[in-house]
């Protein structure tokens, strides 16, 4: 079954790549979008913040019209005179989190968040989509991108930062570019900064299915000064200046590592290959986070940082839902709705489980599916209840999980093919 729907998602992406000729409609450059999301709980909204250009495209030159997931928003590209769709991406925020929290309903926020697009030699209709956590729209955005705009800020002679290859698979154009930034580390301490990034790569690309793929990926080194060593920890009372300003207490969870300045990442990412990012913080503190398209942020030196640096990128590159919950339901649980199915494709809440990992339960397991100790040791798919933070409702696929659990020796089966969809999706 599974080289099947591998077979199918190959024929997927070669009739993409005949009918989205990338020649045809772009040029090999980088538009960058910088956007603002805001607003709260019950209304949202998509400011245009600034457009900028580079040259060298580094992402898909295949698939350029469809998506391998859903995400929690999207942004298309469609041609000004015809309306054909031209490019579209998927990708979730820090913002769509955020309206979930208690806060968001007692005050309106912004949040920053950049998109990378190739550079259209026509005029194009750009539509930026945001949706919530039960999959409605809240809110849209569509405005003309001419590229021959003279106020499209030109970025192609800046200098970039140092960097180097801690893993090289290939050509930028054709392989998975990952730039891992340094964040908290000053000029003493990059050597500690190169050393880590090479671990973090070489980490990831220990587990399937990227070991299978790992001549697919660069993974970048950028030497991204801070003018403080660690990171801001407001519980304690410790504002540093970083490369990115990330901060613990994030939506005011204590091991919660986020950083708001998105604009600054690509900022420190110029005129380098970039398709995805990994922010590593120059701490030994537990925490970090890893969102769709976004980011990972994760902390270098704490005991656990090999599993979790594997953890914060399947979310980021593939869109992985954590599979772990807390009884009692006391980790922001509005973050997924019971009623609705989520997006990501590890967690369910059986509202359509056909679209999930029906396919890959055998036949005879129950559905709820009971733990047992032969079925967590060797990854038994299955529907166990529990995930997405919930106890009650929300079902992942296996008992054990890189998704899940630090102890866990690999991903499960359903986040296996997951990753292995998104890697072929832009790489072949």
């Amino acid at each position: 079954m599974r080289r099947l729907i591998l077979l199918a998602v190959a024929i997927i992406g070669s009739t993409a790549l005949f009918a989205q000729e990338f020649d045809t409609h772009f040029e090999d450059a980088t538009l960058r979008i910088d956007y603002t999301f805001a607003g709260n709980a019950k209304e949202q909204f998509v400011a245009l913040d600034n457009i900028s250009k580079s040259d060298g495209w580094w992402g898909r030159r295949i698939n350029l019209d469809n998506v391998p997931l859903r995400g929690n928003g999207d942004l298309t590209l469609y041609d000004k005179e015809s309306g054909t769709k031209l490019y579209t991406t998927s990708f979730s925020s820090l913002f769509q989190e955020w309206i979930t929290t208690p806060e968001a309903a007692e005050v309106t926020r912004s949040f920053e968040f950049t998109l990378l697009v190739p550079k259209p030699r026509t005029a194009v209709v750009a539509e930026i989509v945001l949706r919530t956590n039960t999959g409605a729209v809240g809110a849209t955005l569509r405005h003309v991108v001419d590229p021959e705009d003279v106020l499209i800020r030109d970025l192609s002679k800046q200098e970039p930062l140092p960097y180097s290859y801690v893993h090289k698979g290939g050509d930028s154009k054709e392989c998975i570019d990952v730039v891992i930034l340094a964040e908290g580390y000053t000029a003493e301490e990059m050597a500690t900064f190169m050393e880590d990034a090479r671990i973090a790569a070489e980490e990831i690309l220990a587990y399937e299915p990227f070991k299978s793929h790992r001549d697919k990926f660069n993974f970048i080194a950028v030497e991204s000064l801070s003018k403080h060593s660690n990171v801001s920890v407001p519980q304690e009372g410790a504002w540093r200046e970083t490369a990115v300003g990330s901060n613990f207490m994030t939506f005011y969870m204590e091991r919660y590592l986020t950083s708001g300045n998105v604009y600054a990442m690509y900022d420190l990412a110029t005129n380098i290959p970039t398709e995805h990012f990994i922010i590593l913080a120059n701490t030994d503190t537990y925490g970090g986070g890893g969102i769709y398209n976004s980011y990972t942020l994760t902390t270098a030196h704490h005991p656990a940082f090999k599993p979790v640096v594997v953890h914060e990128f399947g979310h980021s590159f593939a869109g992985l839902g954590d599979e772990y919950f807390y009884e009692g339901n006391l980790d922001n649980d509005e973050m997924h709705s019971v009623a609705h199915e989520p997006w990501e494709p590890n967690i369910t809440t059986l509202v359509d489980f056909d679209s999930k990992w029906a396919d890959m339960v055998e036949e005879g397991i129950e559905i709820p599916t009971a733990v047992t100790p032969e079925r967590t040791k060797n990854y038994i798919v299955g529907v166990y209840e529990g995930g997405g933070y919930r106890s009650k409702g929300i079902y992942r696929p296996a008992d054990i999980c890189r998704m899940r659990n630090n102890v866990a020796e690999r991903f499960c089966p359903v986040c296996e093919r997951a990753i292995e969809r998104v890697i072929l999706h832009q790489a072949e």
